[in-house]
């Protein structure tokens, strides 16, 4: 009987997974972006944050595909320095409360520096360069208003239909993109 019960709510729930279906919320997406999401990006600790991982440089290519290697191969491990040191960064923690204060809604959230590196996350990601995705080129790369909304997928881990919103962190001195930064979005919990 619970198995049936749940399968009919992701039945009906099964329109939100198609590509149309990001429409059907852009518009409370983007406004949360503006009102809520656009302030934990400009938090001074992810602020800082990705300031001081941009101040290290950029890697060549072969370093970052090293590094993401790395992490990919980290993740879910008993032994994971990289994962462990971007986790146990103070904006890491920032993106953690901010998850965990929002009852649900947040489901991770994640910043990268100016290349598209993890500078810190609520929780591991699957990978650790996020410069070829369109959440880091669609940002960073377009300017300090600019805001990303992904389509409604099902996510397997929690079992909920999301979204990820991204916006760029800019620097509060000159206003321009130093990075960018990922939420995942329970849409079911939008109002």
């Amino acid at each position: 009987m619970r198995h049936t019960r749940i399968a009919a709510a992701l039945i009906a729930l099964a329109p939100l997974a198609t590509p149309a279906a990001a429409n059907e919320f852009e518009d409370s997406l983007r406004a949360l972006a503006r009102d809520q999401l656009a302030a934990i990006a400009a938090d001074p600790a992810v602020v800082a944050a990705v300031k001081a991982q941009n101040a290290a440089g950029a890697p060549d290519q072969a370093r970052i595909d090293q590094l993401d290697a790395d992490w990919r191969a980290q993740v879910g491990t008993a032994s994971a320095p990289l994962v462990d040191e971007v986790a146990g960064r103070p904006a890491s923690r920032v993106l953690a409360d901010a998850r965990d204060a929002s009852e649900g809604l947040i489901t991770e959230a994640f910043a990268m520096d100016h290349v598209g590196l993890n500078v810190a996350v609520s929780d591991p990601t699957s990978d650790y360069w996020q410069g070829d995705e369109a959440k880091w080129r669609q940002t960073y790369k377009v300017g300090a208003d600019a805001i990303h909304i992904s389509d409604v997928e099902l996510d397997e881990s929690t079992q909920t239909y999301q979204s990820q919103v991204s916006l760029p962190v800019v620097d509060p001195d000159g206003g321009a993109p130093i990075g960018a930064v990922t939420f995942g979005i329970n849409v079911e919990l939008l109002q």
